[in-house]
């Protein structure tokens, strides 16, 4: 059975830099931070149960500015919703109406979402535990476990646009958008559906979410230079910076798109999926499971290692992160790897943890139909001595046509996913 191709038609996004994709795209270009302190709490002084205030150890992050879920969501339906999930829903319709679908008029059977998110509702978590503990279980609200579900983005988009196809939630950490971009290149190779709504949301910026990435010592801590805190590959690198938002991309199988006139971003050609087995926070020193998920990805899409001219990396400015990532590179593309051209998305938006995926996948899908590789920022003294040698693209963008790159996603838990995109 020959394997069906499968294309980007529609994409959408919220995130650090932008309310949509025209703008994260220039911003991209521009070399612009999204980073900055953080608003939807104090963080200089957080008030606990006993009224003593302590400060966090990181008071920046990357949050989505100016969000407001109407007019795609009205002010009832959003009260029912975690942020996360509004996120999913705004970036979701702006990705269906870039795609020109009528869903509406299409086999809602042959039509699927598949979503990450590495956390869900946390927000409505913390907010359902302070409820428990103040007022009692009488006072929970009844859609507490409705919008802290890590599905709920999926379950929600689906209701929406009544897709009755494929339809689950992966949850893999930081990996969770490209698990589901590759679950959902899968289902349609493989005849279970057409169209898929597909990538990730997180809204983690919280408290509990700043405090516990802070407690395992995760987060950079230039308090004093937000916008130049994510800097991977970079000497200063101090750990990643907190972000939120969502991506989310319409994938379809390509004779349909082609057939019906459809805008065709890229062609989603091949995933690889490998574990490191080795430690819950820390990537594997080597690499040696982000290698493998990259090969993996080379070989499902038929190319050779050769063929890649570009990476859109993982890196998420950690010690050891960036580093372990070169090496799989190094591993992978021997020689080539000095010809290759990265970078790293994060630099300008932080790690959205379970939508980076998503977000990434948006950035190599317009590399691929304009041409142009956007830079990583804040990369001025390259960490050479530790092993950070390639060509990352330091600080301007570059217009050269690529027509073969990878997008790596990597997780706490030792989960590894890279994407296979190419040009059509």
């Amino acid at each position: 059975m020959t394997r069906r191709r499968v294309v980007i038609t529609g994409l959408g996004t919220v995130n650090p830099l932008a309310l949509n994709v025209p703008d994260y795209w220039r911003g991209l270009l521009a070399g612009k931070s999204g980073i900055a302190p953080i608003t939807h709490f104090d963080t200089a002084s957080f008030r606990q149960f006993n009224g003593a205030t302590s400060a966090f150890k990181t008071t920046f992050g990357g949050e989505v500015k100016n969000f407001k879920p109407d007019p795609t969501i009205d002010t009832r339906a959003a009260r029912r919703l975690d942020r996360f999930a509004q996120f999913a829903l705004v970036a979701a319709a702006e990705a269906v109406k870039d795609s020109g679908l009528d869903l509406a008029g299409e086999n809602a059977f042959r039509c699927g979402c598949i979503l990450g998110s590495g956390i869900g509702g946390i927000a409505e978590l913390e907010e359902g535990q302070t409820t428990l503990l103040e007022r009692g279980p009488g006072r929970l609200g009844p859609f507490l476990i409705a919008k802290m579900i890590a599905n709920a983005a999926s379950g929600n988009i689906s209701i929406r646009y009544g897709l009755r196809g494929p339809n689950t939630t992966v949850s893999t950490a930081c990996s969770s958008a490209a698990h589901a971009i590759g679950d959902s290149l899968n289902a349609i190779r493989h005849g279970q559906a057409d169209v898929m709504v597909t990538g990730g949301s997180e809204a983690a910026i919280t408290p509990l979410g700043l405090g516990g990435f802070a407690a395992c010592r995760a987060l950079s801590e230039r308090n004093d230079d937000p916008a130049t805190a994510s800097r991977p590959f970079d000497k200063g690198r101090d750990g990643f910076v907190l972000s939120e938002g969502a991506g989310i991309l319409v994938l379809e199988e390509y004779e349909r798109a082609k057939a019906r006139g459809a805008q065709i971003y890229a062609e989603v050609c091949g995933a690889g999926n490998t574990a490191d087995a080795y430690h819950i926070t820390a990537p594997h020193e080597e690499g040696i499971g982000a290698a493998e998920a990259m090969r993996e990805a080379v070989r499902d899409a038929g190319w050779n290692p050769t063929d890649v001219g570009y990476i859109n990396a993982h890196g998420t400015s950690t010690p050891l992160g960036d580093v372990a990532e070169t090496k799989a590179v190094k591993q992978v593309f021997g020689d080539h790897a000095k010809r290759l051209m990265v970078s790293s998305t994060k630099s300008m938006i932080g790690h959205l943890l379970g939508a980076s995926g998503g977000v990434e996948a948006i950035a190599c899908a317009l590399s691929l139909k304009y041409g142009v590789l956007h830079p990583t920022i804040n990369l001025h003294e390259q960490d050479v001595e530790a092993g950070c040698d390639l060509d990352y693209i330091p600080n301007t963008a570059r217009e050269v046509r690529v027509k073969k790159v990878l997008s790596n996603s990597f997780g706490f838990g030792g989960h590894n996913c890279s994407l296979a995109l190419g040009a059509v």
